[in-house]
């Protein structure tokens, strides 16, 4: 009983990290999309310059 037991733990912890991964990805990837548009939307107002 106790080998079933330590097995579903397993088990649950398994599924649990890799759908963690998978969520950790996306959330990066959506992230990554909305610095994408903020630079674009920056780049496109032509009042951003650098400064020596």
């Amino acid at each position: 009983m106790k080998r079933l037991t330590a097995l579903m733990l397993l088990a649950m912890f398994t599924v649990g990290t890799l759908s963690a991964c998978n969520t950790m990805k996306g959330a990066g990837q959506d992230v990554q999309k909305v610095g994408e548009k903020v630079e674009e939307s920056a780049n496109n107002t032509g009042g951003t310059t650098t400064r020596p």
